[in-house]
């Protein structure tokens, strides 16, 4: 059931400045990831006093249409389609109450330039998606997605554009927006650093960790070959995979090359009997124990707005081994704070695996590097830079 736009009257806030957020999915959506956590965190943290959120997004099953999370206002309603249209009516229904529109786009947007001023425009974007078209959908819609995405990112490139990485940025300056108007606010993670000494104690054994969820072009799959193939020189390593369990995708992707390798997989918290072991969901404390107890985090990714495990790596004092992708290649550094692959294959991301079993003095400056640099970069006063960013937008504005 849709509720009614038209009863919902938002009154002018003389006192704040009120921002109304626009996405397809939200905080409490099924199928949240690191794009509607981040959008929620980030949001939260600004001064209750000085400004009033609103966000609007597509109604799941199982959800409630209205919901008040961390001094946010929730509304919810529609689908993925039709979402677009009902925000379109939320607006102009409340066009003068409110004074910026912070448009997300996570694959999905909501054509705000056609319909919301320049001056009240905000553009939110993690990552382009490109190729990950060819990976996540079939020809001809693949074709189709990547060539309709970049057309409908420049309809954005006269706004202000706010982002995560300074991959993305250069992706977008790219299709031609000023890159004086992208401005980068860093990650917001709840989770906190640990202080060195309350590390936990890496494994005796090689041990590897992914974090994420069961999607083909995130790489995990080749986290397995890799895997494998350092197994052939060291036996007793062993792999977690810490995310919502996917039996599909196991079944499908990852159980025929364990079988290539003569490698155990199952879906268990806590037996680490097998060599390759998929948690599920899990606690907190129990992710920062598995992270922490690693040796190294994979996180093969074809692209991301910022690699957020491999901060909460960094964070227990795990360095993390990435393909020189976007947003992965942001978090660590470029290189200076993580192992970066010299080609994205399974062989690559083996070798890199080997040089952390092998050559423990690079290995420990790198610990330090990841965490000092994430915690640096980090550690930055979110609620200042994000202020500042809007106070930028609005003397541009005035």
């Amino acid at each position: 059931m849709t509720m009614n736009i038209k009863s919902l009257r938002i009154q002018k806030d003389h006192n704040k400045i009120t921002i109304l957020a626009l996405s397809w999915r939200d905080i409490e959506s099924p199928n949240k990831g690191g794009a509607e956590v981040q959008t929620h965190a980030m949001l939260s943290l600004l001064p209750k006093g000085k400004y009033r959120i609103i966000h609007f997004s597509a109604l799941y099953d199982g959800m409630d249409d209205y919901s008040e999370i961390d001094g946010i206002t929730y509304y919810r309603a529609g689908n993925v389609f039709s979402v677009i249209a009902l925000a379109y009516a939320f607006y102009k229904h409340n066009q003068d109450a409110i004074d910026f529109v912070l448009d997300q786009c996570n694959t999905h947007r909501f054509f705000t330039p056609f319909y919301v001023p320049l001056e009240k425009r905000i553009f939110y974007i993690h990552q382009m998606t490109k190729e990950i078209w060819k990976i996540n959908m079939k020809f001809p819609f693949s074709v189709v997605g990547q060539f309709a995405e970049k057309y409908m990112t420049r309809l954005y490139r006269k706004g202000f554009t706010i982002t995560v990485s300074e991959s993305t940025a250069r992706d977008l300056v790219k299709l031609g927006f000023d890159r004086n108007r992208i401005l980068i606010v860093p990650q917001v993670l709840r989770q906190k650093p640990l202080p060195k000494e309350e590390f936990p104690r890496k494994t005796e054994f090689p041990s590897f960790v992914y974090v994420g969820r069961f999607i083909p072009y995130k790489g995990i799959d080749i986290v397995v070959e890799a895997l494998g193939i350092i197994k052939k020189k060291y036996p007793s390593a062993k792999l977690s995979i810490i995310g919502k369990y996917d039996e599909k995708y196991v079944s499908d992707n990852l159980i025929p090359i364990c079988k290539k390798y003569g490698m155990t997989i199952g879906a268990s918290p806590n037996d680490e009997t097998y060599d390759i072991r998929c948690t599920g969901f899990i606690s907190e404390k129990e992710k920062v124990e598995i992270l922490g107890s690693a040796h190294a985090l994979l996180f093969l990714s074809v692209r991301e707005g910022w690699g957020i495990p491999i901060s909460e790596a960094a964070y227990v004092g795990t360095p993390s081994i990435v393909f020189d992708s976007p947003g992965l290649r942001d978090a660590v550094n470029f290189g200076r704070a993580g192992y970066v692959t010299k080609e994205r294959s399974a062989d690559a991301a083996a070798e890199c695996m080997r040089m952390v079993i092998e050559e423990k003095a690079d290995y420990d400056k790198m610990r330090d590097a990841a965490y000092d640099y994430t915690v640096t970069y980090l550690g930055k006063d979110y609620i200042s830079i994000l202020d500042e960013v809007l106070e930028k937008i609005i003397s541009c504005n005035r």
